[in-house]
């Protein structure tokens, strides 16, 4: 049949536009939600029982929906977990809180749009000529929309080193993923783990670890060596920030510097910046955004994306006892070593080469940012002149109401997306505060388009 949505993908972003989109279709129109995690909406990262991977954001601003900033907690409240809205919930609470919230529309079977989930993954399809886009599925089957919204996330990041530095008896030792999380079970308990990257990924497996008994030494190694930031015990209030139009880079920042330098905590004017990033993103030139990732993205991340306090406290207990030791250097080569394998690096700031020895290295450098190499759908939409990446290879294009932008430059009508794959033109798009209200408005416009489609079919008749 051919469905008058398909969303394509199964993690948060695509849950959050299918509740919404039963919120706001009526009861004749047709959902496809078409993708092969059996935790739909959860992922890994929302399916997690580990009590310390907590979420980034405080429990207040982690509502699904925009408009009842209180219903994420009320949820917690109603099942004895009350927490104060400045506290970080555990990930595992938000996931099953995302589960209920999509059964609840579920059930209205009466009241609400067709919604079929088919579990397989869209690996190909046909160029949109025509009323809408055929997808190839895994499973043999096939599958029509008329109007298509891309929810896939971006996989996990290759090893920042050319593959013909890692040798192939090393790989055996090496970690690609660490999120399938079955790798820990097979961890000795004097293991030494060279872990790659000192962002948010690497403190929850270092805390993993630790929780499954793991007594050995850890090495984290990225380009700076700069690890996340913690939120306060107690939030402050966001500072509005006054920037100035037009301005240079170089001067938004020494702007921030000077209003963080007037308040009790630069994490106020961080958070006060939150409704502008979007719109200062877009205002950058190409050639801003390039030297902004360069020079003081890693610095942005760790201010920006902080850490639950005693996730925090936790972390820097170990990195001050010496169980964890965090390096800023560049990787250069894995190669097997007999019992384990030796990490070549170049410290930062130095010109000679160095080792060590590691029984495991696990790979915690984040994630692909445009998510094409990890998907043949995208492949073939790309090569077709349905899609196109970026220019900084964020995403991929898209207009500021999220629909994509293919080869002609033309809006594609009936193809949205969501998420990570629209980092290109909003920047601030992969937290739960930011993509509800994009899955919101992308919802509306697809609502007022059947709606249009379906007058113009009426007047046909």
């Amino acid at each position: 049949m051919t469905y008058d949505v398909a969303i394509v993908g199964a993690g948060f972003s695509a849950i959050a536009l299918t509740i919404n989109l039963l919120d706001i279709l009526p009861p004749e129109a047709t959902i496809a939600v078409i993708g092969d995690d059996p935790g739909f909406g959860r992922g890994t990262v929302y399916r997690t029982e580990f009590y310390l991977h907590r979420l980034n954001v405080p429990a207040a601003r982690m509502s699904i929906f925009p408009d009842q900033p209180d219903d994420f907690t009320d949820w917690l409240t109603s099942r004895g977990k009350a927490v104060s809205p400045d506290a970080f919930a555990s990930r595992g609470d938000f996931g099953l809180y995302l589960r209920d919230r999509l059964a609840s529309r579920l059930r209205a079977r009466e009241h609400r749009a067709r919604l079929d989930f088919v579990r397989a993954k869209a690996v190909s399809c046909n160029d949109g000529q025509g009323d809408g886009i055929s997808f190839v599925l895994d499973t043999g089957g096939s599958l029509r929309a008329r109007t298509v919204v891309l929810a896939l996330g971006v996989g996990s990041a290759g090893l920042p080193v050319a593959s013909d530095r890692v040798s192939a008896a090393a790989r055996g030792r090496i970690i690609e993923n660490p999120w399938t999380m079955g790798w820990l079970s097979h961890v000795g308990r004097n293991n030494a783990i060279c872990v790659l990257g000192s962002g948010l990924t690497m403190i929850d497996q270092v805390l993993s670890l630790r929780a499954r008994g793991h007594r050995g030494q850890i090495r984290a190694l990225s380009r700076r060596g700069l690890v996340p930031i913690p939120h306060l015990d107690r939030r402050s209030e966001p500072v509005a920030v006054d920037l100035p139009d037009g301005a240079e880079l170089s001067q938004v920042l020494h702007a921030l510097r000077r209003s963080a330098d007037d308040v009790a905590d630069w994490r106020s004017v961080i958070d006060g910046l939150r409704p502008k990033t979007q719109a200062l993103w877009q205002g950058l030139t190409m050639a801003q955004r390039s030297r902004f990732m360069r020079h003081a993205m890693a610095w942005w991340n760790i201010h920006r994306h902080r850490i639950a306090p005693d996730v925090h406290r936790k972390f820097q207990a170990l990195v001050a006892d010496g169980t964890v030791e965090v390096e800023a250097g560049f990787l250069s080569g894995i190669h097997d070593d007999g019992d384990g394998v030796r990490v070549e690096y170049r410290p930062r700031g130095s010109q000679n080469a160095t080792t060590f020895i590691a029984d495991l290295v696990v790979n915690c450098t984040g994630m692909e940012k445009a998510g094409i190499r990890h998907s043949p759908l995208l492949r073939t939409m790309c090569d077709l002149g349905l899609i196109r990446i970026d220019e900084l290879g964020l995403g991929i294009v898209v207009d500021k109401t999220s629909r994509v932008l293919g080869d002609t430059q033309l809006q594609n009508a009936g193809l949205f997306a969501v998420g990570a794959l629209t980092a290109g033109q909003f920047w601030e798009i992969t937290a739960v505060p930011d993509i509800r209200v994009q899955a919101k408005r992308i919802a509306k416009a697809i609502s007022a388009e059947l709606h249009v489609a379906e007058g113009r079919a009426t007047r046909r008749a």
